[in-house]
Parts: structure tokens; C-alpha cells; sequence
């Protein structure tokens, strides 16, 4: 067997990166020809010269990122969204659940991913009385570093530096992400004593309901800074659901979030 060394290797491979070719080295060292395009092919990828598909930029890492859309995504990826990879898939997955009722939530929710992701492609698959809105990418894990095993609500949720600095210079955006997914606009209604005579009075009301102590808060703490008022509604011994009943501040909403369509 001939066994070529590191010596007759090295000198193979600096006349290739002159611009010798394979077959003119094959016959001047009597290798086969296949060596060599192997030797071609380790040293090109050891150098990060191969042809062919070069990974998407991370639009963390390499700075492209569209923070207002990052932001309503996160909000949308907290609330009803979920990260998986199995076996069969090359990379993970983000899925956001939207309502069949709602179609321009779900435009809404494939521009955020198009404009995080502009290098991806966003399908929809039909689901029961719903459609799963999916965008495939290795930059998920970096995007979305709240993603872990077991439920949300099982876990610590917290944002990172860079995180918070975008929901802090885009906080409706994320408001509106985190209302669209696990949020309402309803028209309540109560009775009050008017000239003597009880009359129905109806008015707007927000909801937000999560089970997560953790996103609740990151809610909260974003309708604080925004100067909303807000109010826990606790239902069977749970403060799940967080209200915003107050005139002013539904009005602020009103113009910033708006129902669901």
C-alpha cells in the first residue's frame, strides 16, 4: 500500500492552491486522482473556502436585527409560541398558534417572522380551528434563549440585557405581541344606580391571561413603565389574568394594541 506523508501532502497542496490541477498533480506524484480532490476539499473547508450554501447570518450576532419586529415576536413567542427540533429536522423550529378567527393576527405574526428572519421561508400549517405559523432557522436557540425542556410556567423566564433593551425602546410593540397571543378586547358590563333607576353600563376591558408568574410580570412591568393601569382579576383562587378597565389607559391601549381582528 502507498502511503503518502504529511511531507508529499503539504507540497500537493501548496501547488493546488497555486492553481495546479488535479490530474496534472495525480500523474506528477502518481496519486490517484480522487487523493487528491479529497486533500483539495479538507484543506478548502479547514480554510472556510468551499463552495456552496454558506450559513444565513444570525440577525442577533451580526447586528441586522429588526428590533420593533423582534419585539412583537418575542411578545407573540411568549404567550403562544414553542421552539422544537427532532431528530428528522436539520434545524429547530418556531411555531406561533393563531386562531382561524383572527387572519390579520396571522399576517401580522408571518411579517414579524419575515422581517426577524429575512432569509427564511414562514408556512402555515392547518391545524383544528387554528393555524400553525412556522419559520425554521439554526439562530432560533440565539434569538430565543427563554426557550428550555417542560412549560413555561415550570420554569424561570427572564429576559436578557439585550432583550430587555429592545423591549424597552419598543415596549407597544412587545405589549401587543404579548395581547395578541394570550390577550383580549372585551366589552364589559355591570349596573349602576342612575336617577334612582339601576341601568346596564358596558365599557372596554383588556385581558392578558398567562399561567406563568414570570410572563405576567414582564407584562406588568412594561404597562408600568408605559403609565397603564392595571389590576389582577383572580378567578378560583388564581391571579391569572391581568385587567386594564381604566378609561384613560384602555383609551392608550386602544390606540397602540387594539382588539384582535
Amino acid at each position: 500500500m502507498n502511503i503518502h506523508g504529511t511531507e508529499v501532502r503539504q507540497r500537493v497542496l501548496t501547488l493546488l492552491r497555486d492553481g495546479a490541477q488535479n490530474a496534472d498533480l495525480a500523474r506528477q506524484f502518481n496519486i490517484p486522482i480522487g487523493t487528491i480532490g479529497y486533500w483539495k476539499h479538507r484543506d478548502r473547508a479547514e480554510r472556510g473556502e468551499c463552495p456552496g450554501r454558506r450559513p444565513s447570518p444570525c440577525p442577533r450576532c451580526d447586528g441586522v436585527l429588526n428590533s420593533p419586529a423582534y419585539a412583537y415576536l418575542l411578545g407573540l413567542y411568549l404567550g403562544d409560541g414553542h421552539i422544537i427540533q427532532n431528530r428528522a429536522m436539520r434545524s429547530p423550529s418556531l411555531s406561533i398558534t393563531c386562531d382561524e378567527s383572527h387572519p390579520g393576527l396571522m399576517d401580522a405574526c408571518e411579517d414579524a417572522m419575515r422581517s426577524v428572519l429575512p432569509g427564511n421561508s414562514v408556512c402555515r400549517v392547518r391545524r383544528k380551528g387554528c393555524r400553525e405559523l412556522k419559520v425554521y432557522s439554526m439562530h432560533l436557540w440565539c434569538l430565543f434563549p427563554q426557550h428550555g425542556p417542560g412549560k413555561k410556567h415550570e420554569r424561570t423566564i427572564a429576559l436578557e440585557a439585550w432583550q430587555q433593551a429592545i423591549v424597552d425602546a419598543h415596549p407597544w410593540e412587545f405589549i401587543r405581541g404579548l395581547i395578541h397571543s394570550d390577550g383580549c378586547r372585551i366589552t364589559n358590563w355591570t349596573t349602576r344606580m342612575v336617577g334612582g333607576e339601576r341601568k346596564r353600563y358596558e365599557y372596554p376591558r383588556y385581558f392578558f391571561t398567562n399561567v406563568s408568574d414570570d410572563i405576567r410580570r414582564l407584562y406588568t412591568d412594561t404597562l408600568d413603565k408605559l403609565g397603564i393601569e392595571w389590576t389582577h382579576c383572580t378567578r378560583k383562587g388564581h391571579a391569572y389574568n391581568i385587567s386594564v378597565a381604566r378609561k384613560a389607559s384602555v383609551a392608550l391601549m386602544d390606540a397602540h394594541v387594539g382588539p384582535k381582528y
